[in-house]
């Protein structure tokens, strides 16, 4: 259960989650975009999870893992309306996936850039915490990122002794914790402790 990507330590805080499938996936409508409509149907399955009883829609945060990752970055860079996006393991540009995961011309620098997080980030106008284990997995897209931001709302962490996948657990875990408290600090010094 340790790397369970159903971030079980929010389920035990007694936080509401929601995993929207999105179009053209999980047997639902319309075609599968890589990226683009892809946001849509986040800030649509968001507005839907602000109307119920037992959430407050000041408090919605958004996270994602691997292209989950990309796609809250992506999300996170069109809205201000999250209290806080994370995106673990993302990429910096849809290129970076060779094709896989993008459903248009990969040759088309317009439609790529579209689904670029790089391309974005001037955007951001909510905090957003980007991780990736230090071990094996997106670091290189990430700190190609982290060079180009100017955001000061845009904070990337390398966590060490974790990979793309060991990476999900610990720092769900600490975000976890810090949502229930009420406030967001990551140091490195508190990756450095992540087990």
């Amino acid at each position: 259960m340790q790397n369970h990507q159903t971030k079980i330590h929010s389920l035990e805080a007694g936080f509401v989650m929601m995993f929207p499938s999105q179009r053209g996936g999980n047997d639902n409508p319309g075609q599968r975009e890589g990226f683009l409509g892809e946001v849509e149907d986040i800030l649509a399955a968001t507005d839907y999870l602000a109307t119920l009883p037992n959430v407050d829609p000041e408090q919605i945060y958004l996270g994602g893992h691997s292209t989950g990752g990309t796609l809250a970055m992506l999300v996170g860079e069109s809205t201000d309306r999250y209290r806080a996006i994370f995106a673990l393991g993302p990429v910096a540009g849809a290129g970076q996936y060779g094709g896989d995961y993008v459903y248009c011309n990969v040759r088309d620098d317009e439609e790529m850039k579209f689904r670029s997080p790089i391309m974005w980030m001037h955007c951001v106008k909510t905090p957003m915490y980007v991780f990736e284990g230090a071990e094996f997995g997106n670091w290189d897209a990430i700190q190609t990122m982290d060079r180009r931001n100017k955001n000061p709302n845009i904070q990337f962490f390398r966590v060490p002794n974790h990979d793309h996948f060991t990476v999900i657990y610990p720092v769900t875990r600490m975000l976890t914790q810090q949502i229930r408290e009420g406030q967001i600090n990551i140091t490195p010094g508190m990756l450095e402790k992540l087990r």
